[in-house]
């Protein structure tokens, strides 16, 4: 063998380095790359800057952004750039050719890119007749390779058949191969092509065996699916035999137990037809084809729904009243509705069911509300929430023709629920909306239409269903997203929210003893009194419902259960008192209106109703020397706004009268503003407290703080009705006003108030403002006098008293 240890030294280069990720370039390679780190282009500018050489040398680890000298292998391929191109996006694309292996000697320090001292490797390129021998073997192999691996290809053989070089071979041939990284790179640090080509053959060897295995699975592969064709094809040839010889005993066993289904089912004469000409259909067809399937699953809809059956409605109403009571506190009007159907029912035999839609702030009892009335009449209870619902198809059904087809939620909930007189709540009917496939609440408008559902078609059953017998409950928090079309067919019942004596109660009656037995204690270990549960719905709640409330309960009775079982007692007891409350839930969340300590000038207390009950609305005027500008502040609404100028302009008309001289308006600015400003605030009912304000602030006369009202304002001093009276009396109670302002014409309202409110309250009903500030503001006997009853001079002319008629006086009722 000759000696290879006194080879030549090669001369060492500077070149710039360029990292490459998953690939491996050989020499006598020309490759296309793309790059896009700036280190890397940096690398590339730097060569196109000389000789065009660079050196390129694959990273340990692909996933690596910015590798170190230690992240890249020390010996890669000298090569020259032909060509490089900048493209849009800001990389690089460069061709370059391999031109021979070279190790790097040491790092170069450079900030831009990898700068490197290389030094060539000298391949040991003597041919033996070991080496030829190895070159035939490669040849013969890769020519395998080739035939088993299409993506080569085969004008590859012609032109490896020609080389002679030993080296040059091995790196033509590896380069082709799916070889890993290491295996390659392996490949191009061995220096000897002997051992380079021996390496190369054991690894094609390797992916020859791999290649064949996986062809070996692919032909498997195709046998197996050819094999079950073949059983498809003999099946197919079997049922046709059994046609002809009629040996269908199993299916023609089905059609005979649907028959018998048929004639026990109470149907209408028009579903019976229907089914007995689906069976006749369903028996010529073969029991295998798609279409069977089709028809037998629509005959078994129409069997599974309850025609005709019905559950025996309870016709005691002291019960049924017992039951509604015991379920949910207050709600009269409802509970009033359904007693009323239930005394009429036991009246008549067949009546129609009533249509109703609750309407109110989520967390009062309106779902809850459809299960108890459901419990009151001994009926069953199927709900259907139609929150988000915006396919038409989604109600009716879709119609046969569509693969997988189905009825209506309407008719799958009938199904299930197994009666044909449910009652059937439909929630958040609110909650629907429309697209192109349809609009659902068009849909609804058959069904909850008492002249018309008793024909309800569904687009699948293509047959009538009488939904008369159903009781339709529908619930919403808003009545403007329900289209007024099915509005029209619905008996709305409005659910207010509850009062905080409705709360109370509820609390009392139900939210403590279902948190208590939810959270594991027992009536020994917990106690709520009753100022700890006002202190809950007060300072740590703001809604209409109980939903909060009842949250706070559970969150002090787990804070109640964890002591107790901490606790070496377990009989541990715990009374939960307003600093009790403190101490669990932390700083309370909220504050409420509370009358004020003295009594101040333009300082006037007025009412507001809001969606989680009444509140006590501060109103503040202040007077400055000025020309005459208004300024309204506190987040006011238009008609807020209004008010405010419509009372400005009352207590001009008066000026006179109230000792305030004709052009006093001229000579002071007068600013009014409603505390916390960043609440939005609407609506008229603030007029009377406006004007009160004013009157006060000019007079300079105090507003009694014990005195709270409200009431709509006219130009001429006359008071109009307001709504959500009952709210407002109830925010004035809790807040420890003793005297209430009202317009005379809510007078009818003061029914609704529970008679301990009104024994503690002053109600005063009035007409006029005059009679609002003679009772508001602290007068001395000497300012009385100005508020004696006497026409305001608006310039619109003279009063004339006329008497009227009987007819005129009913009239003018009618219209109150």
């Amino acid at each position: 063998m000759p000696e290879h240890t006194h080879r030549p030294v090669a001369e060492r280069v500077l070149v710039p380095l360029l990292p490459l990720r998953d690939i491996v370039v050989f020499p006598h390679m020309v490759v296309p790359l793309f790059v896009g780190r700036e280190k890397s282009i940096a690398a590339l500018e730097e060569a196109m800057g000389k000789e065009k050489d660079i050196l390129l040398s694959a990273q340990i680890n692909a996933k690596t952004n910015d590798p170190k000298e230690e992240d890249i292998y020390n010996i890669g391929t000298l090569a020259a750039i032909i060509q490089l191109l900048r493209l849009p996006d800001g990389t690089v694309k460069v061709l370059v050719e391999g031109k021979s292996r070279a190790r790097v000697h040491q790092y170069i320090p450079n900030a831009n890119f990898f700068l490197v001292e290389v030094e060539p490797i000298q391949e040991e390129r003597e041919v033996t007749i070991e080496t030829e021998a190895l070159m035939r073997g490669v040849k013969s192999t890769f020519e395998q390779y080739v035939k088993l691996n299409r993506r080569i290809p085969p004008e590859m053989l012609a032109s490896v058949s020609t080389i002679e070089d030993p080296s040059r071979l091995a790196d033509t041939i590896v380069a082709h191969l799916a070889l890993k990284l290491p295996d390659k790179q392996n490949i191009l640090e061995i220096t000897s092509s002997a051992e380079r080509l021996e390496k190369l053959l054991s690894l094609m060897q390797s992916e020859i065996e791999i290649l064949q295995v996986e062809r070996r699975i692919r032909t498997r592969v195709k046998k197996q699916m050819e094999k079950t064709q073949r059983e498809y094809y003999l099946n197919e040839q079997m049922q046709a035999i059994q046609k002809e010889l009629g040996e269908r005993d199993e299916f023609k066993s089905e059609i005979a137990e649907l028959e018998e289904k048929t004639k026990k089912k109470k149907l209408s004469a028009e579903a019976r037809d229907r089914v007995m000409k689906e069976i006749k259909k369903l028996k010529m067809m073969s029991p295998m084809s798609a279409e069977a399937t089709v028809v037998r699953n629509y005959i078994d809809w129409i069997l599974s729904l309850p025609w005709d059956e019905m559950t025996k409605d309870k016709m005691d109403i002291d019960e049924a009243e017992k039951i509604l009571d015991e379920d949910h506190y207050g709600l009269e009007q409802p509970k009033e509705r359904i007693i009323e159907y239930l005394a009429v029912r036991s009246l008549v035999d067949k009546m129609k069911g009533p249509i109703l839609c609750l309407v109110g702030p989520p967390g009062v009892g309106k779902t809850s509300l459809g299960r108890s009335i459901a419990r009151a009449m001994g009926r069953k209870f199927i709900r259907l929430s139609l929150g988000g619902v915006r396919d038409e198809a989604e109600i009716r059904g879709h119609r046969r023709t569509y693969i997988g087809a189905l009825p209506g939620k309407v008719i799958q909930s009938l199904k299930k629920v197994g009666s044909n007189n449910p009652v059937f709540l439909l929630d958040e009917v609110d909650k629907m909306s429309m697209d192109f496939r349809g609009d659902p609440s068009a849909a609804l408008l058959e069904v909850l239409d008492p002249e018309q559902n008793h024909t309800f078609s569904d687009h699948y059953l293509d047959l009538d269903y009488d939904l008369s017998h159903v009781m339709f409950i529908t619930t919403a928090n808003t009545l403007p997203a329900i289209p007024m079309p099915l509005q029209d067919r619905m008996e709305i019942i409005r659910i207010p929210g509850y009062t905080e004596v409705e709360k109370l109660e509820i609390a009392k009656r139900y939210l403590v003893l279902k948190q208590r037995e939810a959270n594991g204690l027992m009536e020994k270990h917990i106690a709520f009194t009753e100022s700890a549960l006002k202190m809950v719905i007060r300072r740590y709640t703001r809604e209409a419902g109980v939903r909060n409330l009842e949250r706070e309960i559970a969150s002090v009775s787990r804070k109640v259960a964890r002591e107790v079982a901490k606790s070496e007692k377990k009989d541990k007891f715990v009374r939960i008192t307003p600093k009790k409350v403190a101490q669990y839930l932390g700083v309370p969340k909220f504050h409420f209106g509370i009358a004020e300590d003295v009594d101040q000038i333009g300082l006037c207390t007025g009412l507001a109703w809001t969606e989680v009950g009444g509140e006590l609305l501060t109103t503040e005027v202040s007077v400055m020397p000025g020309r005459g500008k208004l300024t309204i502040t506190g987040k006011l609404g238009d008609v807020m706004q209004e008010s405010a100028q419509a009372a400005m302009s009352y207590v001009r008309s008066r000026a006179e009268t109230l000792g305030l001289g004709r052009e006093f308006y001229q000579k002071v600015d007068i600013h009014i503003h409603v505390p916390e400003g960043a609440i939005p605030k609407d609506g008229p009912s603030a007029g009377i407290t406006m004007a009160t304000a004013i009157s006060s602030a000019l007079l300079k006369v105090p507003v009694r703080r014990d005195v709270a009202m409200t009431g709509e304002i006219t130009l001429r001093g006359r008071i109009l009705p307001i709504g959500g009276l009952k709210e407002k009396i109830l925010a004035a109670h809790r807040g420890k006003i003793k005297k209430i302002l009202i317009p005379k014409e809510n007078e009818k309202d003061l029914k609704d108030i529970p008679k301990k409110i009104l024994k503690d309250l002053d109600i005063v009903k009035v007409e006029h403002m005059d009679e609002v500030l003679k009772e508001a503001l602290v007068l001395d006997s000497s300012k009385v006098k100005l508020f004696a009853r006497t026409p305001p001079k608006t310039g619109g002319g003279n009063i004339v008293k006329k008497r009227l008629t009987r007819e005129e006086k009913e009239e003018a009722e009618l219209a109150i």
